[in-house]
């Protein structure tokens, strides 16, 4: 079936390339070459903060232009293969500068902070740069419908009134207070399709891919937005905010351990050595490799109770699961993937298992 291969690819390559990522970065370290770029950038620059920023820079261009071809691969080449994407070659590399700018104007500000608390705080740095990204998580969910998300797509007013009351009348059951849907033009990149709802407060934004108002329905449509309100109705993006950072301050909390404890086996003399840092990629390199399993689990248990109250709040089981198995169909996703491979890799449960749920449910209501 060309939707495993397509995914087992992904999966296949995902690997291999966290796995050289690991590899590489650990001989960068343990060659010496992180300590030979250490004094390379303090020749150039006397100032800290740009001997950090230009040593940044320099493994982050050299780890790009090393994992390039897997990016392309699976970026570009794959969709094209299986006939899912609708970019040009140079539409995809738009849109990856458009990402590369995004994250650095999120991303440098973040590593100047952790820099000057791993310079001044000594062993709490792990503390205030959990704090710092509790603060950002917040920010970046507000502000994503409003400046992030209209730099990659053209998010305009849905003009299907109908299908708006429905929306809102359905948005309502949930005691959410909804003024207007939005379109958004996801086939300028691709033949998938989905809807969201994003965004915290004021900002808060119902967001449907051209794809799926194209090929669906209002009575499908209005179950894939069921599900999105299910996870309102159950908080979700709340618990996620909770348990993210819990985990961030858990998670940093251990490799701040194990990377101190880490120093003396390569010779780096204090935790804000620049040439040391790659060591806290590694570190969270293998507290990741921990932690996604168990965020999937998570994840998935909050897909199957969005799922239930999709049925619960439209009474259309039949329609939610036809919607489910057409969603998976066009998004060329694996119906039944091997139950490790789902349980490690997959924050969406497998159609297959989403089905089961529902007939489950559906079957003890009946009794």
């Amino acid at each position: 079936m060309n939707s495993k291969k397509y995914n087992n690819i992904k999966i296949s390559i995902s690997i291999i390339e966290a796995l050289l990522s690991f590899v590489l970065i650990f001989i960068f370290v343990y060659a010496g070459f992180s300590l030979q770029l250490e004094n390379f950038v303090i020749d150039i620059f006397e100032n800290k903060y740009w001997q950090f920023l230009f040593f940044v820079l320099i493994l982050s261009v050299g780890m790009s232009i090393l994992f390039f071809p897997f990016s392309f691969y699976i970026g570009f080449l794959l969709e094209h293969k299986y006939k899912l994407s609708n970019q040009t070659f140079g539409q995809w590399i738009w849109e990856n500068v458009k990402g590369i700018f995004v994250s650095g104007l999120i991303g440098i500000p973040l590593l100047l902070f952790l820099y000057f608390v791993m310079l001044n705080s000594a062993g709490l740095w792990w503390l205030y740069f959990a704090i710092m990204l509790f603060f950002v998580s917040i920010i970046l969910a507000k502000i994503l419908p409003i400046f992030i998300l209209p730099l990659f797509y053209k998010i305009t007013p849905l003009e299907d009134e109908s299908l708006k009351e429905r929306i809102i009348k359905l948005s309502s059951k949930v005691g959410l207070k909804v003024e207007n849907v939005f379109k958004f033009n996801m086939s300028k990149n691709t033949k998938k399709a989905n809807a969201a709802f994003t965004g915290l407060g004021k900002t808060k934004k119902i967001l449907l891919a051209d794809t799926l108002l194209e090929s669906y329905s209002k009575d499908e449509i209005e179950t894939v937005l069921a599900h999105e309100f299910g996870h309102y109705k159950h908080k979700h993006i709340i618990k996620n905010i909770l348990i993210g950072t819990f985990s961030s301050f858990a998670i940093l909390f251990v490799i701040s351990l194990l990377y101190s404890e880490s120093l003396n086996w390569f010779n780096f003399k204090n935790i804000a050595q620049i040439s040391a840092l790659p060591l806290l990629m590694l570190w969270s390199m293998v507290t990741g490799f921990i932690q996604t399993p168990i965020s999937n689990v998570i994840s998935r248990k909050f897909e199957y109770q969005a799922d239930r109250y999709a049925v619960e709040s439209t009474g259309k089981p039949e329609v939610f699961i036809q919607t489910l198995e057409k969603l998976t169909e066009q998004n060329l996703g694996d119906k039944e993937p091997h139950p490790l491979v789902e349980w490690f890799f997959y924050s969406h449960p497998s159609i297959k298992n989403r089905i089961k749920r529902i007939d489950l449910y559906i079957s003890n209501v009946k009794k």
